[in-house]
């Protein structure tokens, strides 16, 4: 009789795994990756795959799994538009890793802190962005879809043929996600680019203005976001950038939730957040300028004078309930219609239609992920109409509401343009999921070399046995002395999870707690004169006058997500409506990190 093999549980439990899978019906065979956030045993890949078509030989990861239980019954499929993002090798993490361990960090120069957009996207090259391939209506579904996939492989072919993966940034190979975009353009008469104020010319690509103004002759809307993050004067100097390089731009400054800047900021407050109470997105900074610009760009084509009213009453409204406390729900106001678009959205539409059709302006609103295009619309609501999430690709296909009778919002699908950008700056400015990310420890590396992390947050040196003396820091020094701090430690050997401190540490980057912002080309020279601009005045007056001056306000100190987060975890706009307080400790007045339990820091949904 032969012997048994041997059978290991680790092997049962990959059997049964598999079962499991078998029975969903899962089709690409992939396994949704682990929720274990220890940092002391290694995160399992997923298997290669490849985009849509059978041309591109490069591997393809997929992130943000859905669980599915097969196609619902009108062929609905939760995971088609996924974020597609070229694999980094395992080789090529590895060298990352050692030289977080290694590299040691020096504070880099001002200058090197502006960003030219010439640098980044490289005008008249390849880097450009998918365009819909001709069609006609003799052409039945499957031949236009098949002629959009053969067009997608040649633009991913030329890209990848002219730069190596070294110099690429991560950008969408998933042809569905750029499909929203290319209905949202054809849907709309003016069109909204959303960017972050802290980088905006990460998420300004030349190629979509020049087809948005030149081929499509629609008017682009530039929308510098999240303003309260950056100090005015900067936010002047690259309003002025984007004025002088792109004429044909309008450009508006826009904040979910403005503050005075007036107000001194304490640099101790890193892990403090201040939440709202009462109406918190009624006191958005930015929906007046907006309809100004819509109003000059329409030019009586459009009434607009309904937007106008609802502003005044949003104003109004804000004003009388500033301080109300709870009694404001958000289901309080007049009702909004939500239009989600899923298949139908696919149907030709003609090549040329019919500008502010039946007297409505659409207004589509477009940008890449985490740059609030979801907060922006639930700003000019005047309430929470559409989730918002920190995970890149939380909305996944385009929806369309109605603000007034003749205004309509449509919110597109996040979408990363190619660049030669640092995967380490995208990892930071949110592109690509925290907690997806192999190897997070090169961005902790890029943050504190530009900001002094290691002084935000006291931390205090591994190695060091004199708290007073100074020494060398590395990459991995800042995330084993976070997670020293904060207590976050593995579940077997009871090691410090690095791993987990480097995405605790992202997070704080991506919420602006730990705010990097970059500069316009000569800015560090001509900074006095921004600084003292009539504009820049008149931004801090006016933030002053929004800001949460009535709303009652409590500082808290939050306990970090640092690894994975739940599909409706919302982002900073959100976490400062106050919606869940009730959960949350507070930290009492005077209290530090080192007088409290640091076991006490995990939450439930933390261990």
């Amino acid at each position: 009789m032969p012997r048994k093999k041997p059978f290991s549980v680790k092997q049962k439990k990959k059997q049964l795994q598999d079962k499991r899978e078998r029975k969903r019906g899962l089709q690409d065979g992939l396994r949704s990756s682990s929720n274990s956030r220890s940092g002391s045993r290694e995160r399992r890949e997923e298997q290669t795959d490849t985009s849509d078509g059978e041309s591109v030989t490069h591997h393809i990861r997929r992130l943000n799994q859905q669980p599915s239980q097969g196609l619902g019954p009108r062929g609905y499929d939760p995971n088609r538009y996924r974020l597609h993002f070229e694999r980094d090798s395992r080789e090529e993490v590895e060298r990352r890793k050692r030289a977080a361990r290694e590299q040691v960090l020096q504070p880099v120069s001002a200058e090197l802190l502006e960003l030219d957009i010439r640098e980044v996207y490289q005008p008249g090259s390849v880097l450009d962005f998918p365009r819909r391939p001709p069609w006609s209506y003799e052409m039945s579904k499957e031949q236009l879809m098949s002629q959009e996939e053969r067009s997608f492989q040649e633009y991913l072919g030329k890209i990848h043929g002219a730069y190596t993966s070294e110099k690429l940034s991560y950008f969408e190979h998933n042809l569905e996600t750029w499909r929203q975009l290319w209905r949202v353009l054809e849907m709309s008469d003016i069109v909204l680019l959303i960017t972050d104020i802290r980088h905006p010319v990460v998420n300004f690509p030349p190629a979509l203005y020049e087809y948005v103004t030149g081929e499509l002759g629609l008017a682009l809307v530039l929308v510098l976001n999240k303003v309260d993050l950056a100090p005015p004067a900067l936010v002047v100097a690259w309003k002025h950038y984007f004025h002088q390089h792109y004429p044909q731009l309008h450009i508006v400054l826009f904040t979910s939730f403005p503050r005075d800047p007036r107000t001194p900021q304490d640099p101790s407050s890193v892990l403090k957040k201040s939440r709202r109470r009462g109406r918190g997105w009624t006191r958005a900074l930015g929906p007046e300028q907006l309809l100004r610009a819509c109003e000059a760009i329409t030019a009586g084509k459009v009434d607009l004078s309904s937007w106008r009213e609802k502003i005044a009453r949003d104003v109004a409204g804000a004003t009388w309930g500033s301080g109300s406390g709870e009694e404001e729900e958000e289901e309080d106001g007049p009702a909004v219609l939500v239009e989600q678009q899923t298949d139908s959205a696919m149907e030709p539409t003609g090549p040329a239609r019919e500008r502010y059709k039946d007297g409505v302006a659409t207004i589509g609103c477009v940008g890449f992920p985490n740059v609030g295009k979801s907060s922006l619309i639930n700003g000019l609501v005047g309430r929470k109409v559409v989730s918002v999430s920190r995970t890149p690709g939380h909305t996944r296909y385009f929806q369309t509401y109605f603000l007034t009778p003749s205004v309509k919002l449509c919110d597109c699908p996040g979408l990363i343009f190619p660049s030669l950008l640092p995967r380490q700056l995208q990892v930071l400015a949110g592109i690509y999921p925290i907690a997806q990310i192999q190897e997070p420890y090169t961005a902790v590396g890029y943050l504190a070399s530009r900001i002094p992390v290691q002084a935000l947050l006291h931390l205090r040196h591994p190695e060091a046995e004199d708290p007073s003396a100074e020494h060398p820091w590395c990459a991995w020094d800042i995330c084993e002395a976070w997670a020293e701090k904060r207590g976050y430690k593995t579940a077997k050997a009871a090691r410090n999870d690095v791993y987990r401190a480097a995405n605790s540490l992202l997070r704080l980057a991506l919420d602006g707690r730990l705010s990097l912002c970059f500069h316009p080309p000569g800015y560090n020279e001509q900074k006095g004169t921004w600084e003292s601009h009539p504009e820049t005045m008149e931004l801090v007056v006016l933030q002053g006058r929004v800001g949460p001056a009535g709303d009652e306000e409590e500082e808290e100190e939050e306990e970090l997500s640092s690894s994975c987060e739940e599909e409706g975890e919302e982002d900073r706009d959100a976490d400062e409506e106050g919606e869940g307080d009730e959960d949350t400790p507070t930290s009492a007045p005077g209290s530090s990190l080192a007088a409290r339990n640091p076991y006490a820091l995990l939450g439930e949904d933390e261990c």
